[in-house]
């Protein structure tokens, strides 16, 4: 069946952290339903191949697809950086990455071109964010600093967004970007915005946080408009939660992401 303004929007990451680039979705667009998939039996995708990640994201889409999104919206940094071209090729559907958005916010950001990226191994060994910044910022030019950042995503996860623990690891991931003199730094996994105030309190008020979420619904609300697909106004949206293994664990802690209650998630079968 082809998509129309009345299908959902698709959004699927490997854990809950995709539910932050939902969480920003729900509140650019709030008359739009969404079919969120959370492929928890296989987390985490940061320390996976990249071509075990595009299978997975493949996989993914398929089942997203064949519930009729008109868009699909991939939540997941890792994913972003070594799946879109392969999405975008097997997709009849428009296909929004987070990397891209994030990079071309920075740019507008930063204020001496110097930008630094945060990420989990995979998305940094990627490079997918330094490419594309390098890209976009053209003849000027962009000088770039990369860092993955591994236990932010636990900390996130666990709940632990205050305090001695998570300022003291955050100390040591961000020190090299305040020495650097990096004035922009981008958020470049959607479990970082949970910490968002302990990063901005080691880095300061002189580096201006990026969150790629945010910037990643700007484009889809962009792309919906130019295509004529957003939902019709005074329709009720309906939200949808799947996930691939442990559905209370997800909605326990994905509450904290989403900022709102999760009913309930349905676990399903994407073996292969």
């Amino acid at each position: 069946m082809r998509p129309d303004s009345h299908s959902p929007i698709g959004v699927f990451d490997s854990g809950v952290g995709g539910l932050t680039v939902l969480k920003s979705l729900m509140s650019q667009l709030p008359g739009e339903s969404t079919l969120y998939l959370g492929d928890t039996a296989r987390v985490p995708y940061g320390t996976k191949s990249g071509e075990v990640v595009t299978r997975y994201s493949l996989k993914n889409a398929a089942f997203l697809l064949e519930r009729g999104i008109k868009v699909l919206v991939v939540a997941c940094n890792t994913a972003s950086a070594v799946a879109l071209p392969a999405l975008s090729a097997a997709l009849p559907v428009p296909v929004v990455g987070v990397i891209a958005p994030g990079a071309r916010a920075a740019l507008r950001r930063t204020r001496g071109g110097q930008v630094g990226v945060i990420g989990t191994p995979g998305t940094i060994r990627s490079g997918a964010y330094q490419r594309e910044l390098e890209a976009a910022a053209g003849p000027a030019g962009a000088r770039v600093k990369a860092r993955a950042c591994p236990l932010f995503v636990p900390l996130a996860e666990e709940g632990w967004l205050s305090g001695d623990v998570p300022r003291l690891v955050a100390r040591e991931y961000l020190g090299e970007f305040v020495r650097g003199g990096v004035d922009t730094l981008v958020l470049g996994c959607t479990h970082y915005p949970l910490l968002k105030d302990i990063i901005a309190e080691v880095v300061g008020p002189q580096v201006a946080l990026v969150d790629s979420a945010e910037a990643t619904a700007e484009v889809v609300a962009g792309l919906l408009v130019e295509r004529g697909l957003l939902a019709p106004a005074g329709r009720a949206p309906s939200h949808h939660f799947f996930v691939t293994d442990v559905p209370e664990r997800f909605v326990e802690v994905g509450e904290r992401f989403l900022g709102r209650r999760i009913p309930s998630a349905e676990q399903v079968d994407l073996t292969f």
